[in-house]
């Protein structure tokens, strides 16, 4: 039986319960359900948080990303770049839309995609990139927009897993959230996120009016005017209960990223001088909200290990076991085995230990012996 899970949703619950339980409370007594104002507070509040103008709130974070893609007006056989490291989503929607996903390799230290893997692979075909934050810190994105201005191309940022985290533009030394840099940001509310609902919701956000206001009627059946439909759209929206639990959330973000940081510090100390892990890296530009805790195996075991640890109840993960150029799914002439080594390595070599708000050092220490246990057996 599993004591120490990868997420504890019940223990961050109970921390905030009477104000979560009087949010919903309000919304089953406003009996607004449906882009009520829970929703529109939310919305509100949260375009402050990330400084953004709009914040367009939807169904969950595939959603996002499909709206986004489709406010762009790319047509079939456009060629988007994204990651080949990471959930399927980012690549699924490209491909939903007809689109033509082109997958690069990431960086081996912080698992994010490479600029220099981006530029590579651009053709006159290519109309957007898709940087993916992963495990919540920030892609390079000065070089990235740098890289979408020469090439005149759009850029998406898949924010999912770093939401709140600090990206410092090491030119002009201005700091910005994560996903405010692109054309359009995008972000999951899926409830083990940083920010995480009761059951699903995403969100996009942009800076830009005309895109905004596009991305609200393409999320209602592309129309403004009720009944008036001026794009073919879909219906995605976020619900008032969830959005009045997120805005509950939202006031505790920060302080959830410091207690995310503090135990990722732990993990780092206990396993920095340990040759068999290398523990994650934050790159100098970003700070690091830390979604998941992802190391890298050195000459172990993985599936012993994972074996080892929920035999002593402790949960263990692998973001991702197959990189998406290797997915049945999305095989491709133009990609083999051996041609993103860097992801290769990680899909074999990478282990995720539990991280979440509710981690004790009691706790930690626990599964931090236990590892190591398994290390020097």
């Amino acid at each position: 039986m599993i004591q120490y899970p990868m997420v504890d949703l019940k223990g961050q619950y109970n921390k905030i319960k009477n104000e979560v339980d009087n949010a919903i409370a309000e919304v089953i007594n406003q009996t607004a359900f449906i882009n009520g104002p829970a929703v529109k507070r939310f919305q509100a509040n949260l375009e402050q948080y990330l400084g953004v103008k709009h914040v367009i709130p939807c169904g969950n974070g595939t959603d996002a990303l499909q709206l986004a893609l489709m406010a762009l007006d790319l047509q079939p056989g456009d060629e988007v770049i994204t990651s080949t490291f990471t959930f399927i989503a980012t690549a699924e929607v490209i491909a939903l839309l007809k689109l033509k996903p082109v997958l690069v390799d990431v960086y081996p230290d912080t698992y994010n995609i490479n600029p220099d893997a981006v530029e590579a692979a651009i053709t006159d075909k290519t109309k957007a990139i898709i940087p993916v934050h992963l495990f919540g810190q920030s892609a390079h994105m000065n070089r990235i927009m740098n890289i979408a201005k020469n090439h005149n191309l759009y850029v998406v940022e898949d924010t999912a897993q770093a939401i709140g985290a600090d990206y410092t533009c090491p030119e002009h030394h201005k700091t910005k959230k994560a996903g405010t840099f692109g054309d359009i940001g995008c972000t999951s509310f899926f409830p083990s996120k940083n920010l995480g609902a009761f059951g699903d919701g995403g969100a996009a956000f942009t800076n830009d009016n005309v895109l905004a206001e596009k991305l609200r009627m393409l999320a209602n059946h592309g129309m403004k005017v009720r009944y008036y439909h001026d794009y073919v759209g879909v219906n995605s929206r976020l619900d008032s209960i969830q959005a009045a639990i997120l805005d509950v959330k939202l006031k505790y973000l920060d302080d959830y990223a410091s207690a995310r940081l503090k135990a990722a510090e732990f993990y780092n100390n206990a396993f920095g001088n340990t040759e068999e892990i290398t523990t994650p890296v934050t790159a100098p530009f970003t700070t690091h909200v830390f979604h998941q805790y992802t190391m890298v195996l050195n000459g172990l075991d993985r599936e012993e290990l994972m074996k080892h640890l929920a035999a002593k109840g402790i949960a263990s993960a692998i973001y991702y076991p197959v990189p998406l150029h290797l997915q049945k799914a999305y095989r491709d002439p133009r990609y083999g085995q051996g041609d993103f080594p860097v992801a290769e390595m990680l899909s074999k070599k990478v282990l995720s230990l539990p991280m979440h708000t509710e981690l004790t050092e009691e706790i930690q220490q626990r599964i931090v012996d236990s590892v190591l246990e398994f290390i020097h057996q």
